[in-house]
């Protein structure tokens, strides 16, 4: 997977990982993937309704250990 940008929201709770996934794809080209790293549980269900809500696409969710790994493409 060719990753074009990735954020670190380790130690950030709701609705900061979101927020900041925001702000990068904001500044991405349309089909790029961003890669988010967050240690909030909470996140994999508010990218799964951040996706659904905005257009992008997500790609991937793992879970690694205590870290959940977001992928999404920028629509």
């Amino acid at each position: 997977m060719d990753i074009a940008k990735e954020i670190d929201t380790r130690g950030l709770n709701c609705p900061l990982p979101i927020l900041k996934a925001k702000k990068a794809l904001a500044d991405m080209q349309a089909g790029q993937l961003l890669k988010v790293v967050a240690t909030d549980s909470g996140s994999v269900r508010d990218f799964q309704a951040f996706a659904r809500q905005t257009g992008n696409e997500l790609v991937e969710q793992q879970t690694v250990g205590e870290e959940f790994v977001h992928i999404l493409r920028r629509r």
